[in-house]
């Protein structure tokens, strides 16, 4: 677009539109944006003015309001779809909460069929913010709230202690389910909680807890440095870059390297995100999650990206563990520990993983990224394996001086960390199977080479170590069996006769 018709385009916008267009953002994503600030306000006004009030229907109904106010202003008339939503979970659960199986069955059918026909109405090939980023997450808050109602009618000593913990004992009135599903200050972009969680808040359990609006603050100021960083950064690294006939030109290093950078700022976008989130649910009180060890408060319940793992880790295991950490919680929760009866880990993790696939779209990037994972978070598992039987760690100490050796492996661990973001992370940022494929073809499928290489070698690996053991009980059962106590009173015998 030239600079003439971006003009033209700008002054056709009304005052948000060309505030956004100042920044170099969409409306929406300003929109958005400015309704995580103000959970800041309605977390404020709520514990100045609503917190200490007694009749609890004054906090269903601000929590309700709230929610809808900034529903509205985000989505308009496509608030509906969430309404629609609420409104047939709460009918679900009236009429068939004495009917376990069939009441979770309908509501998790409903819901993954309303989202997904809504990606099929509006999915394009951009990050576009409509009322199906919302829905996501209110997908998962109704199907889990499904599952708790169900888990209320059950004896506590049939339930697991998550499930103990969540279980809901009665039905909650539509108000309350209404303020549930429509939190202001995670509906948008979550993170998930239980009902239960939302039910004790209220009823003042955290109440007595300090230190909450002080924990939001920093993990606002936290936010925030990551939203500059990506901010900064993102336009050095756009995704039309790494589609282009440019990229292939450059060094093969500097290729992957390019690749987990523009990775790593994808990332921040949501962390950025989810941090600010997280900081108005600590300053409302909501999050509140037991003692430290040092006995202070602990105020991560409702974290959704822990921030010192994502930035020292260095496998996909630790991004699992610290990115988007409330929707794997809840994955783990309600559906591969729901799978329990498979008695296969290995089925459940990859069920798992492809519902999380589902619950994105339909794009294939979504798919092959889910997939990416799958097989990574495999192969560092077979590879820490090897590596510990290797004792190879027990050299270090040839390397002077001593610090060298760890320094050195911890920059080779990152190094792969940045090469394997890189790797997982394109396809779901580029969701078409031509543009990440072109993409990879850039980088010679280095990482499939990779591990076709490796399934080679493990597996050979593990034929001569099992060859091994065969050999070592042979040998063993041989000697046992020439020193048998037994075989050598036997001999004495014939020797006497």
């Amino acid at each position: 677009m030239s600079a003439t018709e971006s003009n033209i385009a700008a002054s056709s916008l009304g005052l948000l539109g060309k505030l956004a267009h100042s920044f170099g953002a969409t409306e929406a994503a300003l929109r958005l944006l400015i309704s995580i600030f103000a959970g800041y306000g309605i977390a404020f006004f709520y514990r100045r003015t609503i917190m200490h009030q007694p009749d609890k229907l004054i906090h269903h109904f601000y929590f309700a309001t709230c929610g809808l106010v900034l529903c509205l202003f985000n989505f308009g008339y496509a608030t509906c779809h969430s309404l629609i939503a609420v409104t047939i979970t709460y009918v679900l659960a009236r009429l068939l909460r004495s009917s376990p199986r069939e009441l979770i069955t309908i509501n998790f059918i409903f819901h993954m069929g309303y989202l997904l026909v809504g990606y099929y109405h509006t999915e394009s090939n951009e990050y576009d913010i409509l009322w199906t980023m919302p829905h996501c997450v209110l997908v998962l808050r109704l199907i889990g709230f499904g599952f708790d109602i169900t888990d209320g009618l059950k004896e506590r000593e049939q339930l697991s202690k998550e499930q103990q913990e969540n279980a809901i004992s009665e039905l909650p009135t539509p108000l309350e389910l209404v303020a549930f599903a429509y939190f202001p200050c995670a509906f948008l972009i979550g993170p998930q909680f239980a009902y239960r969680r939302y039910q004790r808040f209220v009823d003042g359990e955290f109440r007595q807890y300090k230190g909450g609006v002080e924990a939001g603050l920093k993990r606002l100021c936290t936010g925030l440095v990551y939203l500059v960083i990506r901010q900064i950064g993102a336009p050095y690294f756009p995704d039309e870059y790494f589609v282009s006939d440019e990229y292939p030109k450059a060094p093969f290093f500097w290729r992957l390297v390019y690749m987990g950078v523009w990775a790593k700022l994808a990332l921040y976008k949501y962390v950025a995100c989810w941090l600010m989130t997280e900081g108005a649910l600590m300053c409302l009180g909501i999050s509140y999650a037991g003692k430290k060890e040092n006995g202070d408060n602990d105020w991560s319940g409702c974290t959704n990206v822990n921030v010192f793992i994502l930035e020292t880790g260095y496998t996909m295991q630790h991004y699992v563990q610290s990115f988007n950490v409330n929707t794997n919680q809840w994955v783990s929760q309600y559906v591969y520990k729901r799978l329990r009866f498979l008695n296969n880990r290995s089925i459940s993790y990859a069920a798992a993983l492809g519902f999380l696939a589902v619950w994105h779209g339909f794009h294939s990037g979504y798919y092959m990224a889910f997939f990416n994972e799958y097989i990574t978070v495999t192969v560092e598992k077979q590879f820490a394996s090897v590596w510990s039987k290797s004792n190879i760690d027990i050299y270090a100490n040839i390397i002077s001086p001593p610090f060298v050796y760890p320094v050195l492996k911890y920059f080779m661990q990152k190094l792969y960390d940045l090469f394997y973001i890189g790797w997982c992370m394109t396809p779901f940022m580029l969701y078409s199977y031509p543009r990440w494929m072109k993409t990879y073809s850039a980088i010679n499928y280095f990482v499939f080479v990779v591990c076709i290489v490796w399934t080679i070698f493990y597996q050979t690996y593990k034929y001569y170590e099992r060859a091994a053991k065969r050999r070592e009980q042979d040998s063993t059962f041989g000697r046992a069996t020439t020193l048998s106590p037994t075989v050598a009173a036997k001999d004495d015998d014939e020797k006497r006769d």
